[in-house]
């Protein structure tokens, strides 16, 4: 009796040693031809599309198999999921599996969605679990210090073991784990370590011997990305501008890092020609659905795209975009993208526009939109460019008081935000206010105290503001801020140093335990000649003079030789000008109004007589009374002057002719 063909392909299958996946999927095809339902040949099939990159192949090929290969499948199909960028039902088919090749596909899927606290859960719970995979320990650490220096990306470093921050000795083994020990040192802003870890990340992928000369390639050139931003960051924008031109944009083999490669050159050389530029910032390929950058990298990405905008003057339309997105945000909120957008779009309405007349164009928009605090932000920033800070106080303060009448959680939040409450305390410094300073970090205080994770830096200014204070209830108050610093973190020194300091003069015994882990006194001022000190005496500064736009009056008049005497030109002089000579007072006179004036002829001596003192003077004549009761005229004559007969002018004045 001849033997059953599909037995004998599928101990052939199970023997075989095909090291291609592209012979076992036909070895496997072949195998389905004559079983079109064997179990072993459709999850092989499955499995050899997954090598092959096939992911959509190997999910219309689970569709095929029916409900028993699904379930079989289980672990194939939840990483086909994630690969094609399903994260939601890959993450669902992950956690109904207990296996733990399915926690890695997990922990996978919370990393590419952003939840990457979930994912360090995962990581240390397979980390911690004995029963682990053959050389899993290495992938297990370099995924951990992934999830870590996304943390520090995201803002959540307070989530990131203090233990894991600094680079172990395990971690410089690797070229993986040096890279992710970087990019979190970056995120930190610790950019000198993160300089030495991506060197060392490289030396150690350039040195590997089982990496071929183009797979060394491709893992170098993210590094050398990376690089080239921390020096431009630096400011070694030569050591930038070499590795820039080593870079070829070109052969970056993943899109997402190919994307940031073209921005950052755009960044650190940026073109005269801002058409030029948005044109080139326009040439890379978009991303497949699987391949997007992170929340942080694509609002980078996205607000440099407007800047480009508003340089080519697309004013409008930058205004029109992003207002689109602001309406739809929660408002007010303190999200640093949101915020961004509210600044181009102020920009794109005042056409990037500075000063007073950029602050008439934004105004009405902070009347359609009171609880923006990116617009708020703005228009301090202009008022204090103008240094004009009164009016910037009180659009905050108005803001805050807004706020506070709100019962929502979320108002209240933003605000006692630690950025605002922070600006707010800057702008009264500004202006000379230290009592509101005070009050402000009190009542922040007080609010974050009852959260479960309140702020160590407003915590630590609220407390030295109390501290400064000879009230006893502020002194008790900040013994209170700095009491929840030690319990979050009893190594503080900082917060140790304040509780001390707050209880010192009314319950020392209470810190007498905590006052040994401070340094002491005579350690810290070992050295310091106080003798000298006190001789030299304490220096003081002289107040601050205020701009005053009027002109001081003087307090004495100057004696006529302490006023320096003006030079004048030899041309400006008089010709019988002599040295030490008095100028006549009267010289910007006119002629004819100065005393020594004398007027020549006839007419002109009869003028002056009639003018000069001394000269003729009119007497008064007599009334004469008109008829009818009209009322009287007065009649003058005057003496002197005039040809004899009484006539004068009027007889010597000759008929014309008739």
């Amino acid at each position: 009796m001849a033997s059953n063909p599909t037995a004998t392909l599928t101990s052939l299958l199970k023997s075989s040693t095909i090291s291609d996946h592209s012979d076992v999927l036909k070895a496997a095809n072949g195998v389905l031809k004559a079983s079109k339902n064997n179990p072993d040949a459709l999850h092989t099939r499955v499995v050899a599309l997954l090598k092959l990159d096939r992911f959509s192949d190997a999910l219309r090929a689970l569709d095929d198999g029916g409900d028993k290969l699904a379930e079989r499948c289980t672990f194939e199909k939840a990483y086909a999921l994630y690969k094609t960028g399903e994260l939601e039902e890959a993450f669902k088919l992950a956690q109904k599996g207990g296996g733990r090749g399915l926690k890695h596909v997990a922990a996978q899927v919370a990393y590419r969605a952003e939840k990457f606290e979930d994912a360090a859960v995962i990581y240390r719970e397979l980390s911690s679990d004995d029963a682990g995979i053959e050389g899993e320990e290495n992938d297990l650490r370099i995924n951990s210090s992934a999830v870590d220096s996304q943390l520090e990306w995201q803002g959540n470093g307070e989530k990131v073991e203090k233990s894991r921050k600094k680079p172990s000795r395990e971690d410089l083994e690797a070229f993986e784990t040096s890279y992710n020990a970087a990019c979190g040192c970056i995120a930190r802003g610790e950019l000198a370590s993160g300089s030495v870890l991506l060197k060392r990340a490289r030396d150690l992928c350039e040195a590997l011997d089982e990496l071929s000369d183009e797979e060394k390639r491709a893992e170098v050139l993210p590094i050398m990305v990376q690089q080239a931003y921390v020096f431009t960051k630096l400011g070694k924008l030569e050591e930038a501008e070499a590795l820039q031109n080593m870079i070829k944009i070109a052969d970056v083999p993943e899109p997402p890092t190919k994307v940031i490669a073209q921005n950052n050159q755009l960044a650190a050389t940026p073109s005269e020609n801002p058409f030029m530029t948005q044109r080139i910032f326009d040439s890379v390929p978009s991303l497949a659905h699987g391949e997007k950058h992170f929340r942080h990298q694509a609002s980078i990405l996205e607000r440099n795209r407007y800047t480009i905008d508003l340089q080519s003057l697309k004013y409008s339309g930058v205004a029109f975009s992003t207002a689109s997105i602001i309406t739809k945000a929660p408002s007010p909120t303190t999200s640093s993208f949101v915020s961004t957008l509210t600044v181009l779009n102020a920009a794109a309405h005042a056409k990037c526009e500075t000063g007073k007349a950029s602050i008439k164009q934004i105004m009405p928009l902070l009347e359609k939109r009171p609880n923006d605090v990116g617009l708020i932000l703005v228009l301090i920033q202009l008022y204090i460019l103008t240094n004009n800070p009164g009016p910037a106080i009180t659009l905050l303060e108005t803001f805050f008081k807004r706020l506070e009448e709100s019962t929502s959680p979320a108002d209240q939040d933003v605000r006692f935000a630690p950025g605002l409450v922070g600006l707010i305390v800057s702008l009264y410094r500004l202006s000379g206010r230290k009592s509101p300073i005070k009050t402000e970090l009190g009542k922040a205080a007080s609010y974050w105290r009852r959260k479960s994770k309140p702020s160590v830096a407003l915590f630590r200014a609220a407390g030295k503001s109390l501290l400064e204070s000879s009230d006893a209830e502020d002194f008790s108050a900040a013994g209170e801020i700095f009491s929840t610093l030690l319990t979050q973190e009893p190594t503080d020194r900082t917060a140790i140093a304040g509780y001390v300091a707050s209880y010192a003069t009314s319950d020392l015994p209470k810190v007498a335990s905590q006052l040994e882990k401070l340094t002491p006194v005579s350690s810290l001022i070992a050295g310091i000649d106080a003798a000298a000190l006190e001789e030299a005496g304490v220096p003081t500064l002289a107040p601050p003079i205020s701009a005053s736009k009027k002109r001081p009056a003087e307090a004495e008049e100057k004696k006529p030789e302490e006023v320096k005497k003006r030079k004048v030109r030899a041309g400006k002089m008089p010709k019988d000008f002599e040295e030490g000579k008095k100028m006549d007072p009267e010289r910007w006179l006119p002629l004819k109004d100065r005393s020594s004036y004398r007027p020549k002829g006839r007419k002109g001596k009869k003028k002056a007589a009639d003018m000069m003192q001394g000269g003729v003077v009119k007497e008064e004549g007599e009334s004469l009374e008109l008829a009818g009761g009209a009322g009287s005229v007065k009649v003058e004559k005057a003496t002197g002057g005039g040809g004899g007969g009484g006539g004068g002018k009027a007889k010597n004045k000759k008929k014309g002719k008739k």
